[in-house]
């Protein structure tokens, strides 16, 4: 199903119907809200729901840490498939090769320059003046432009930023090469019928947006609305009426436009207008409880952990024995591993072993041959002993102790689960967090005393690594996979 939406203004001037384009930001306005922090492995998954949701942009942070933003990039664009996925990028432009590099293997790529017009924000963001901002903002869209032809300008605060200035940078902006042009009410302090002046103003003062430049391709007026008043959606509805043509939206409550509202608000007046926005309605409850689970930092993680294994990765990868090695390279490296071509030819010679006895080898079967075969390293931490105290009157606490050499070190920590107390025991004791990207758990005996093997991946610098773990019971062989995966970032750490 399509929701339908318009545009009054838009009829009179055109019998043809005009796509709304939703530009889902939940991933990047995550990053800068206090309280929720997505893994690795959560922001994959979002990103997976909103590109079986069909929104027309996913959009995702920039780089900070090379290595690990990089990464990110790179895998968020080799699953993202029916959605743009784009990119913000610095105002100096002294990241844009990196980020191309990462972003260039997506379907639909988008480079974003995003910058604080209003007085006091630009001083405070950028410490520029107003005429270098301009100068700056051109430079870095025309050179995001000889990578892509679709850049996007955001002009942050654009409703506090005097109208000739916002004028000026947007004319420069098109004229640089922008395709996009999105201007934003983060104080939300207009009501919708200014809002909706303030978007007719801009499209009367800048004629490029309806009658298009010297090609004749009218660049995309966007719009990004605070919900500071509880109006997000009314003012979307009333930039879409003057002429707006993409909206930002979140998916997880962070303070703007949320786009299940935004949805429902569009399907109600749709059939009566002209404009169409391209979201499957049939799985957006669906979808949008699952984004809940994933964003939401109340819920347990640990619970969920084995709900985040992919399963459409594991439909996607299925491997047989007359695979060649470049073959498993490439699904070893979907996976998100990074291997040396020594690792890969262990994992290739692993792999035949197990391929030859049955028809296919599946992701989940391809992490567990690299957390075994891969990158062994003398150990650095041994596991000792572990104490686990969990129920559902208390919350679970792990006494964990482990040998580095002759010296033996035990910590005691609290988690929402005794897998998830475990792990921070450890964490404590090397002194050093590390993301969890996976975890993996299935039976490789049968009955009451089977055997569990674990397969736990983290992420160190921007690098996947995996370990593998075997015992009668969840946590012993969950701690045996952290702690092997964990010997093998240390071993890689003190080996540069």
């Amino acid at each position: 199903m399509v929701v339908r939406c318009v545009c009054t203004a838009l009829r009179e001037e055109s019998e043809t119907m005009r796509d709304i384009r939703i530009s889902d930001e939940t991933m990047k306005q995550a990053a800068a809200a206090k309280g929720l922090a997505l893994s690795f492995k959560e922001k994959l998954e979002l990103a997976k729901l909103l590109d079986s949701l069909k929104v027309s942009v996913v959009e995702i942070e920039g780089i900070e840490s090379s290595q690990a933003d990089m990464l990110r990039i790179k895998s968020i664009a080799s699953i993202v498939k029916n959605c743009t996925l784009a990119v913000p990028v610095k105002i100096d432009g002294s990241d844009i090769d990196e980020v191309w590099r990462a972003l260039a293997e997506a379907v639909h790529p988008r480079l974003q320059v995003q910058i604080a017009t209003s007085p006091a924000r630009m001083e405070y963001v950028h410490r520029m003046k107003a005429a270098d901002v301009i100068d700056a903002a051109a430079r870095t869209i025309k050179a995001c432009s000889a990578h892509t032809a679709d850049v996007e300008f955001i002009a942050e605060d654009a409703t506090r930023t005097d109208r000739d200035y916002l004028e000026s940078i947007i004319c420069a902006a098109i004229e640089a090469g922008a395709t996009t042009v999105t201007v934003c009410d983060d104080a939300g302090i207009m009501l919708p019928a200014e809002f909706a002046e303030f978007i007719s103003g801009l499209r009367r003062a800048i004629p490029v947006f309806t009658e298009g430049a010297s090609g004749g391709v009218c660049p995309v007026l966007g719009i990004r609305c605070s919900d500071e008043l509880f109006m997000a959606v009314s003012m979307s509805i009333a930039g879409i009426a003057e002429g707006a043509s993409e909206v930002k939206v979140t998916s997880y409550p962070l303070g703007e436009t949320m786009l299940p509202n935004l949805v429902k608000a569009l399907s109600f007046k749709g059939d009566a207008y002209g404009v169409d926005c391209q979201v499957e309605t049939t799985i957006l409850q669906r979808t949008m409880s699952q984004i809940d689970r994933i964003c939401d930092p109340a819920v347990s993680k640990e619970s969920h952990f084995a709900t985040l294994v992919s399963n459409e990765t594991a439909s996607d990868i299925a491997l047989k024995a007359s695979d060649d090695q470049e073959a498993i390279a490439d699904a070893v490296a979907k996976l998100g591993y990074d291997l040396s071509a020594e690792d890969i030819a262990l994992v290739y010679e692993a792999f035949q072993r197990i391929a030859t006895k049955k028809e296919s080898v599946d992701a989940r079967e391809l992490d567990a041959i690299v957390a075994s075969a891969a990158l062994q390293v003398p150990a650095t931490y041994k596991l000792d002993r572990y104490t686990i105290n969990s129920g559902n009157t208390i919350r679970a606490t792990a006494s964990i102790r482990m040998m580095i050499g002759d010296e033996a070190i035990e910590k005691v920590a609290v988690g929402d689960g005794p897998i998830d107390a475990a792990f921070a025991a450890i964490d404590s004791i090397v002194g050093s967090t590390f993301e969890l990207d996976d975890w993996q758990m299935q039976s490789v005996t049968e009955g009451q005393e089977a055997m569990g093997e674990c397969v736990v991946k983290l992420v160190s610098d921007g690098k996947v690594y995996s370990g593998r773990g075997i015992s009668t019971d969840i946590i012993g062989s969950s701690v045996r996979a952290y702690i092997n995966a964990l010997n093998k970032v240390m071993y890689e750490k003190e080996n540069r």
